[in-house]
């Protein structure tokens, strides 16, 4: 379903002409009603031409209530712009229409209304004042329709309008990351919490798990509504009622924006393209207490210009943007700035980047992804999705890498391997990074946990020391004088066994195990440590730590003071 806003100066019927193509009466309070004023958002539904339905969000029209309009226009994809034929255009009209295109809406239709009150002459006269005052803005092409809310003059022609606009505006951006800006909060009886708003970017389904922002308050989404009939799931582009576990009514409202758990960036500070409207009378700085409006919500904000010390009106340039809460953006998102002490509306923009590492006086911010990559070498491509909207294959393991920065780290990891000696580099010395590298250097072998340069030999498969301890296999050497990292891989491959601080040669120890089974067939009632040190030709420095080895493995068991053969010891050889 699309959504659209109305827009335009108070009193000139958008409320009545909702009511007419809807039936339903967008003004629900009954303030509302008694001084014939919107006051606050409203919300209907109307059957196309085509049989599609269309959204629509009424927003006030009078300048008191512009923060309530700024609300409600935060998440629309275009708009209904309403001028009466009896008035033509007056303050708020502009305004709605700045606003509006600061907030990059950019298909319309405009609705002439109260046709039914003037001749034929003045109508004329209507038409030709909204086209000069549209003219060289989104709504210049729009289609221009004169209608009668209370007699029905041009309502079919405005009905097929907006199902033009429906077309042109196409289907909503579905990115599978869902945001709904909270724009009403209550709480029905027996119900629990209802948050209604306009559903973009995913989807929404009942059971789903998510989370309200600012605060991230974890919730669940209980029953969705979609223009009061109950659904189990909805797609962007829909007005949705979704009632939510996990929080209380006092604790959210309007401004509140729920997201998918973990999709999301929250960001506080955020660099922008700023457009300053050129009909204010000053120019934009630092100074000044201000608010920026994302969605439904207004958020206290301070400003700095990036590359100058302030804007002039009508100029566009780059600002630091810092709020008071961390809230779900993304680059594209459009904003509009207002300054508080003024109470006057600055201008509007579009995000950048919400996640600046550059400091202000430095920035150059836009929306290349390749910058955002650039300026950290190495992201993974969860969080560039998060910071950028975007997706990117990875350039090593997880991470997407800067192109330059790469090639340099290859190099850098290479020569390591390259002068690691005849073993080759250890990768657990390597850190995640380096070690996703390997896969990416053709050259470079991993074999048993090293790293070498082509295809592995066994520098240790004749080794030296090896000889020895197989040449006096009970009567052992010591490493003394042999590398040290050799001599560790011989222990980690099991080559060579180490107890007590003395090393066996691994056939060795078979062999006396095979010797030790033969004598207990002589001796099955055991043998004491002095007989079997005898039995090996060998000293107490040696035969204590073998029998602990064979202790500790199973191939004898301690018997008081003897040693008997144990559930692993092998036949006699």
């Amino acid at each position: 379903m699309t959504v659209i806003a109305t827009a335009g100066h108070v009193d000139h019927g958008k409320s009545t002409l909702v009511l007419t193509l809807t039936g339903t009466d967008p003004d629900r309070l009954a303030e509302e009603k008694e001084r014939g004023l919107t006051i606050d958002l409203g919300f209907a539904a109307a059957t196309l031409p085509s049989g599609e339905s269309l959204s629509f969000i009424d927003v006030p029209g009078h300048v008191r209530f512009l923060r309530n309009m700024l609300a409600g226009v935060g998440a629309v994809q275009g708009c209904l712009f309403v001028v009466a034929a009896t008035e033509g255009w007056k303050p708020q009209s502009e305004e709605h229409l700045r606003i509006l295109d600061l907030l990059g809406i950019e298909r319309g239709v405009i609705a002439l209304t109260k046709v039914d009150l003037v001749d034929e002459e003045l109508l004329e006269l209507a038409l030709l004042d909204v086209e000069e005052h549209v003219e060289g803005t989104f709504l210049a092409r729009a289609p221009i329709v004169p209608v009668s809310a209370t007699t029905g003059i041009g309502m079919t022609q405005l009905l097929g309008a907006l199902d033009d606009l429906r077309v042109a505006l196409g289907p909503p951006t579905d990115i599978g990351r869902p945001r709904l800006w909270v724009d009403r909060a209550f709480a029905p009886a027996g119900a629990g919490t209802v948050v209604t708003g306009t559903l973009t970017n995913g989807s929404l389904s009942v059971g789903d798990e998510m989370m309200l922002a600012p605060g991230n308050r974890a919730v669940r989404v209980r029953a969705l509504q979609n223009h009061h009939h109950s659904v189990d799931r909805v797609g962007p582009g829909n007005r949705v009622a979704v009632n939510l576990t996990g929080i209380g009514r006092t604790d959210t409202g309007r401004g509140d924006v729920l997201v998918a758990s973990g999709a999301w960036h929250h960001t506080a500070v955020l660099d922008a393209e700023l457009t300053v409207l050129d009909s204010l009378d000053h120019e934009l700085s630092r100074r000044g207490a201000y608010a920026a409006y994302f969605g439904s919500g207004e958020f206290p904000a301070r400003v700095r210009v990036l590359g100058a010390d302030h804007l002039a009106p009508g100029e566009t340039g780059l600002v630091r943007l810092y709020l008071q809460s961390r809230i779900p953006l993304l680059p594209g998102d459009r904003f509009i700035l207002r300054e508080r002490g003024r109470d006057e509306t600055v201008g509007g923009g579009e995000v950048l980047d919400v996640d600046p590492k550059r400091p202000a006086s430095k920035a150059t911010p836009d929306r290349s992804v390749d910058r955002l990559v650039a300026e950290r070498g190495w992201i993974t491509v969860t969080d560039l999705l998060r910071i950028s909207g975007q997706e990117r294959p990875a350039s090593v393991g997880q991470w997407v890498v800067d192109p330059t920065l790469l090639e340099a780290r290859q190099a850098i990891v290479r020569e390591r391997v390259a002068t690691a000696g005849p073993l080759g580099l250890d990768i657990a010395s390597l850190d995640a990074r380096d070690r996703e590298l390997l896969a990416l250097l053709e050259d470079v072998k991993v074999d048993a946990g090293r790293a070498v340069i082509g295809e592995p030999d066994d520098p240790l498969a004749d080794h030296p020391w090896l000889a020895l301890l197989e040449q006096s296999p009970m009567n052992p050497p010591g490493p003394d004088g042999f590398d040290r990292n050799e001599v560790r891989e011989l222990v980690r491959r099991g080559t060579v066994v180490e107890q007590d601080g003395v090393y066996f040669a691994a056939s060795a120890l078979d062999q006396a195990a095979r010797r030790l089974a033969a004598a207990f067939v002589q001796r099955p009632e055991g043998m004491t440590v002095a007989e079997i040190r005898d039995l090996f030709g060998t000293t107490r420095k040696y035969v204590l730590p073998l029998l602990a080895w064979f202790d500790r493995t199973g191939i004898t068991r301690r018997r008081d003071d003897l040693r008997v053969g144990g559930p692993r010891l092998p036949e006699p050889g």
